[in-house]
């Protein structure tokens, strides 16, 4: 659930298909904060946004238990980030993952 700007979520112990593929990406890119169900894409589309729009500077702070989830959380927002920025630059759907996302998601 959102509450502002924030997200509360809950690690569901399993994969769930489609949840943070391409096409979650495309869709959450294309929606505000708030317009569309709570997501770890959204919270970082808005980042992304107030960041490249706004010119301001942009903090996500995940927290939570071990084995709640912060690792993983921290790769899908930066494989969101990747994805936008690859975007910006023209970079074709196709060609999103790249060594600049494999070299942050592997730091």
């Amino acid at each position: 659930t959102n509450i502002g700007s924030i997200l509360a979520s809950v690690n569901p112990y399993k994969p769930i298909p489609g949840l943070y593929g391409v096409d979650a990406i495309d869709l959450y890119r294309q929606h505000r904060l708030g317009e569309l169900p709570p997501h770890i894409f959204a919270t970082a589309n808005e980042c992304y946004c107030c960041l490249w729009k706004r010119h301001d500077s942009q903090c996500v702070l995940i927290s939570g238990e071990s084995g709640a989830g912060k690792t993983e959380s921290t790769k899908l927002l930066l494989k969101f980030l990747s994805a936008m920025s690859q975007t910006s630059l023209g970079t074709p759907a196709s060609e999103k993952s790249t060594r600049v996302e494999e070299a942050i998601l592997e730091s």
